[in-house]
């Protein structure tokens, strides 16, 4: 890290804390990076984060604003899922929150769930407290209970599609955050889309389920030049980008969009702006992201706690820092390849091998240069119809 210093690098500050308020689920998910993963040191986190911690947790992150003169901070609320933790402790750490931040740094609170408990008494109490709401939802009912099934094996499309609608057509509307959609190739890409379109999401999330060389995501198998969730994620671009209309934002989408034409975007998994992220468990412990967990047990610790450590402390740990580097921080394929910039090598979780840790390109790195390189195609194409006769879609 010194001779990092030397050379004239400085970190970045974090700008988004995710607190997990509560540390257990009411869903057995198959796929989750919590519950299903390497690491299950949830198994001996407390429930759920006392309030005292949650004071620490909120004087630490005012710290930290102070400290790096932050314009704004984000703050996640979440699991497990952090509904469990009550309506009473979430609005308390909400109003924590705000009352430790210095007046001049802008708060956003928000809160991920899978819409299980979502009633009127927490979106009353979120409206109130200006907290918007992400639902995780993955499609149709065959396509979400695939996976998101509670531990007796029913579904929870009914309950995630209700909670949808009382977020998107009701009086909570300007509270409603997005969807978050975890990708399966044998699910239909549009159908999907369009199954989520219906909410009138402002926004979309398409997540790839989480994996890495030892231990390959679904359908992804090591050395094998098929690209199943490019081919997914194309079927869906080609309908959300010819739409007529602007019907919502799919924040990948519109990451590489950006990225291609010069920009740079604050997405993980996508370019190669620093990690600002970092996360709280229950018991107070300072984590890097629960992506890790996926790797190996304890990939995502860092050794300190905000009783004792400034997230300054962890901001100087070599595993952070690694985080930060951008292209430096490249595997030497991903350094020679034409799409690193977009790309920026993956998710970092997505890189892990036993073996050589995370000096490696993405498990997804066919489907990855295939989606970029798709729609990379359709921009050109658009800049030449602009030339031609001045109409563009560049600039939806």
């Amino acid at each position: 890290m010194d001779a990092l210093i030397e050379k004239g690098w400085s970190p970045h500050p974090f700008r988004n804390f995710v607190l997990k308020i509560h540390s257990r689920c009411d869903l057995a998910c198959d796929y989750c990076y919590m519950y299903q993963a390497a690491d299950q040191g949830w198994r001996s986190q407390p429930r759920v984060m006392s309030r005292a911690l949650v004071r620490r947790v909120a004087e630490r992150i005012a710290e930290h604003a102070r400290a790096h003169a932050l314009p704004h901070v984000n703050v996640v609320l979440h699991g497990g899922e952090p509904l469990l933790a009550g309506h009473r402790h979430l609005g308390f750490a909400a109003t924590a929150l705000r009352e430790a931040l210095p007046p001049a740094v802008g708060l956003r609170v928000s809160v991920q769930t899978n819409g299980m408990l979502l009633d009127e008494e927490h979106l009353r109490l979120f409206a109130r407290l200006g907290v918007r709401v992400g639902v995780s939802l993955d499609g149709d009912q065959d396509a979400h209970d695939r996976h998101r099934r509670r531990a007796d094996g029913r579904g929870s499309h009914a309950r995630a599609v209700a909670a949808v609608r009382r977020l998107a057509e009701g009086p909570y509307r300007e509270i409603f955050g997005g969807l978050l959609c975890t990708v399966d190739p044998r699910n239909d890409p549009v159908r999907t889309y369009e199954a989520l379109l219906a909410h009138r999401p402002p926004a979309i999330d398409f997540l790839l389920p989480h994996g890495n060389w030892t231990a390959p995501p679904p359908g992804r198998a090591s050395g094998s030049p098929a690209t199943p969730y490019a081919d997914w994620l194309i079927a869906v671009f080609d309908r959300w980008y010819d739409a007529p209309v602007r019907e919502t934002g799919v924040r990948s989408f519109e990451a590489i969009v950006h990225l291609l034409l010069g920009g740079t975007v604050a997405l993980e998994g996508l370019g190669l702006s620093p990690m600002r992220c970092v996360v709280v468990e229950t018991d107070g412990a300072i984590e890097q992201g629960d992506a890790l967990k996926t790797a190996y047990p304890g990939a995502t610790a860092t050794g300190l706690h905000v009783a004792t450590a400034s997230f300054d402390a962890a901001l100087r740990l070599p595993a952070v820092a690694a985080r930060q580097l951008g292209a430096a921080a490249l595997a030497a394929d991903c350094a020679r390849c034409p799409v690193r910039r977009v790309c920026g090598g993956g998710h970092y979780a997505h890189r892990y091998r036993a073996g050589s840790g995370f000096a490696n390109p993405s498990v997804y790195c066919p489907d990855l240069y295939r989606l970029i390189g798709h729609v990379r195609h359709r921009l050109a194409a658009d800049v030449a119809g602009l030339r031609a006769d001045g109409r563009t879609r560049v600039s939806r």
